[in-house]
């Protein structure tokens, strides 16, 4: 269980915990989800220090260089491919989450990264705070909800490892949190702020959000958006389509897939380049435009052009694109001249691209990112 720090007096009925729920008899016992009336909401304080990972690169540290917000979740994903979830024999539980994804990733590659969110004073809710603490991400900003449990999500694959999803958040801890609870002062300090549109769906979450990116852009942090559209979360395309776009000028870098284009511009073809220039905006560094196996496309104001992927057999895709996002914003987060530097960025962006490859030969998003190490040895057979 991750360390916390001890707990400031109790202050309007808000307290930090000194330790997590007791064990008893090899048990950890929780209390009955309460009323939001009267139940206080738990804040963590772990806050990992200055780190050297085995390589020699910079862990996490109390400035992260990329601060990450929205949904920390458990993905149960089936144990064999191609079957709905009724006729699964069984599931993989692993956690997941795509903001949270990319923290992981992020710091599995050798950078610096937090977290901002909300899981359930729960079992599961304790268990991603330690697996975010284990994988050097700095969870200062992750809080603990009494009135709601963590979220879950089923994933099915299906033979070709694509996925369909059903999730569990009627409401879910991370759907309330609040702009109170922001640490804002973690989100100043970044040098990339990462999030997606999960958490505009629904109140008070949406405001948080809004008010996280708005501190990290009049910080001048460089804001990268990954929509991650999942349709079932939303109550219509439509409601789906404005959520996204709202807060699309806000972003310096956007990441979207061939099928978030086409939803985004009413079924228009993702592959020509004057659909996809019709998403830059004035404020837009670079758009990137994953796909899959065949690699990326990349859009700036001065220049564009495609990067191959690695071929690999996908055993389940679910957190590949989260993975490539952690590839560029690792490199980004070193050195931002790359969006000035095409050669550069394509070295960079090939880099990312064995990112997401590589994460789709394991089942489970967390489970299989990869370290700098794993992305350096497959490099090699990578389609320039």
């Amino acid at each position: 269980m991750a360390l916390r720090a001890a707990a400031p007096p109790c202050a309007a009925g808000h307290c930090l915990p000194s330790s997590p729920p007791p064990r008893v008899g090899g048990r950890r016992f929780f209390r009955p989800l309460a009323s939001a009336a009267r139940a206080p909401l738990q804040k963590s304080a772990v806050c990992t220090k200055a780190i050297s990972n085995s390589d020699g690169t910079p862990g996490t540290s109390d400035s992260p260089h990329v601060v990450c917000f929205g949904e920390l979740l458990i993905d149960f994903v089936p144990t064999v491919s191609g079957v709905s979830l009724s006729d699964a024999p069984a599931f993989k539980k692993a956690p997941g989450g795509a903001p949270a994804n990319v923290a992981v990733g992020i710091a599995r590659l050798g950078g610096s990264a937090a977290f901002i969110g909300k899981v359930g004073d729960d079992e599961f809710g304790y268990m991603l705070s330690d697996m975010l603490k284990e994988n050097n991400v700095n969870n200062q900003g992750l809080l603990f909800d009494t009135h709601a449990r963590t979220a879950l999500a089923f994933v099915t694959l299906r033979s070709d490892g694509e996925r369909e999803f059903m999730f569990y958040r009627n409401p879910s801890a991370d759907m309330l949190l609040e702009e109170k609870e922001l640490d804002l002062d973690l989100i100043r300090k970044a040098k990339i702020f990462h999030h997606g549109s999960i958490s505009l769906i629904t109140e008070p979450c949406r405001t948080a959000h809004i008010a996280a990116s708005k501190a990290a852009k009049n910080a001048g942090v460089l804001i990268s958006y990954d929509p991650n559209l999942r349709l079932p979360l939303w109550t219509s395309a439509d409601d789906a389509r404005d959520g996204i776009l709202s807060i699309w000028d806000t972003a310096d870098l956007i990441k979207v897939s061939a099928e978030e284009i086409s939803f985004l511009t009413n079924g228009e073809d993702p592959y020509d380049d004057s659909v996809v220039k019709k998403l830059i905006h004035p404020n837009t560094k670079l758009l990137l435009v994953t796909e899959g196996p065949d690699g990326c496309r990349y859009y700036s104001k001065e220049f564009s052009g495609k990067v191959g992927g690695l071929k690999v057999n996908a055993v389940d895709t679910t957190g590949a694109g989260d993975a490539f996002v952690a590839g560029i914003l690792s490199q980004l987060a070193l050195d931002f001249s790359l969006l000035q530097d095409e050669a550069r960025l394509r070295e960079a962006l090939k880099f990312a691209n064995v990112c997401g490859a590589l994460t789709v030969t394991e089942r489970g998003a967390i489970p299989a990112l990869p370290t700098r190490q794993q992305v350096a040895d497959a490099l090699t057979n990578v389609v320039a």
